[in-house]
């Protein structure tokens, strides 16, 4: 079965974004900052933008589960994935002086090919999460880990391969990971379920229907309370950390001003205590900033990159351990039959938050007036970054105390009764998409 083999592919899929992933960062902050040559700020613009393929992740979504191509739900949209790397990583790499309308174009389509390839995983895992709900965080564990390992050697090499052959020649590397995402999609086992009348002309009519009955299905889900309220605080915890990581790189890489680098078990709490600590731990983690821009680890005898080193793991580290529970948390709200479709849209929430952050943290950096070349005011900065970081935990009621191994939304015997209980008020409904053209 389908749902048996994508877990290996997972694994595989996971290992090989948090790799390139890595090193698709880190070559894109020097490709803007010695080839494309804008500001700070600019950068955080650019940034959001090639990361509005995340934000359609419920768009994908719906194709993987509802648009199967020639029979088959997933090896097409590895196959689209890695050919839309393949060719935008190319592009990057070949052409010396592209524009940056191009350069961003570019970087659209790369993103937009992680996003399909990630958003067929995310619907495989939350399957087996509404299936099997004490193990739920085992496999956010298991894939996090697989992500985590690919990202650990990505950072490490980043540098090297940076100096080495430049941000273009890292791009050209990455064709080796879109590559390898090609090849999943090639040798894939997955069993062939045509579930169009292609030869009757009913193609049309029939993804209508479907994408109707999965749209319904979606909204009706979301006006859950258990579901909407902890989206709303999905959101505003991404949204109110906001990100000016361009303005510390910028900063970490000036040879005035900076210290001038050179390219060179927690899953059975209950999910709110989680995420205070977490959150809490995000908020206070972010003041090791503040030690580095005002030079007091100097005081200390702490050299810059020993420090820097240490701040960046323990923001790594706080960050994953925040990301972990909310990625249980969301794959226990997806109902049965558009499994893929509900967790994209959920990602989406989060990557509407990230999105939100990171044009924030924009906003921040020019109002702050850091430049590349002025950071008279990081310090600023990132003080009030620290303290947007600690407002999401006043909004923790949004969350609810649930014990994580057991399931949030009522099971398919209870959902009678949930919609008779709520119907005074509204019709909310949390049905599978059974009884459609497929057969499930």
């Amino acid at each position: 079965m389908v749902e048996e083999e994508l877990p290996v592919s997972s694994e595989v899929e996971h290992y090989e974004s948090g790799l390139g992933g890595a090193l698709g960062r880190v070559g894109t902050e020097y490709y803007m900052k010695d080839v494309q040559k804008v500001q700070p700020s600019e950068a955080q613009v650019y940034s959001g933008i090639t990361n509005i393929p995340w934000l359609v992740k419920p768009l994908w979504g719906l194709l993987t589960d509802v648009v199967p191509i020639f029979g088959y739900r997933r090896r097409p949209y590895f196959i689209f994935a890695g050919i839309f790397g393949l060719i935008s990583m190319l592009f990057l790499s070949l052409h010396k002086n592209l524009h940056i309308l191009f350069a961003l174009l570019s970087l659209l389509v790369g993103s937009a090919g992680v996003a399909i390839a990630d958003v067929t995983i995310d619907a495989c895992v939350a399957q087996k999460s509404g299936s099997h709900p004490s193990l739920a965080a085992d496999m956010q564990s298991l894939c996090s880990l697989s992500a985590s390992i690919g990202a650990l050697i990505g950072f490490s090499i980043s540098g090297i391969f940076v100096h080495l052959i430049g941000p273009r020649g890292v791009y050209g590397l990455l064709t080796i990971p879109a590559g390898l995402l090609l090849l999943v999609g090639f040798v894939l086992k997955e069993p062939h379920t045509p579930n169009f009348a292609y030869g009757q002309g009913l193609c049309l009519p029939s993804v209508h229907l479907k994408f109707q009955d999965a749209t319904t299905s979606m909204w009706n889900t979301l006006m859950y309370p258990e579901v909407w309220r902890p989206c709303l605080y999905m959101y505003l915890s991404f949204a109110l950390s906001l990100n000016i990581y361009e303005g510390m790189f910028y900063w970490y890489t000036d040879s005035q001003d900076g210290p001038s680098f050179s390219k060179y078990g927690l899953k059975n709490h209950p999910f709110r205590n989680l995420l205070f600590w977490t959150q809490l731990v995000l908020g206070l983690s972010g003041m090791l900033d503040l030690v580095l821009v005002l030079r007091i680890n100097l005081k200390l005898g702490i050299p810059d990159y020993v420090f820097a080193v240490i701040d960046e793991s323990i923001y790594q580290m706080t960050a994953k351990l925040k990301w972990m529970p909310l990625l249980v948390l969301s794959s226990k709200l997806c109902p049965s039959g558009i499994e893929g479709t509900f967790f994209a849209l959920l990602m989406s929430i989060d990557n509407a938050g990230v999105f939100s952050s990171t044009w924030g943290g924009g906003l921040l950096l020019h109002l702050t007036n850091v430049t590349r070349t002025q950071f008279g005011n990081l310090w600023l900065a990132i003080l009030i970054r620290n303290v947007l970081r600690l407002v999401p935990i006043s909004l923790l009621f949004l969350v609810s105390r649930g014990d994580p191994a057991s399931s949030i939304l009522p099971n398919e015997e209870q959902d009678a009764k949930a919609v008779e209980d709520v119907s005074d008020t509204k019709d909310i409904e949390l049905v599978s998409l059974v009884n459609n053209g497929d057969g499930r």
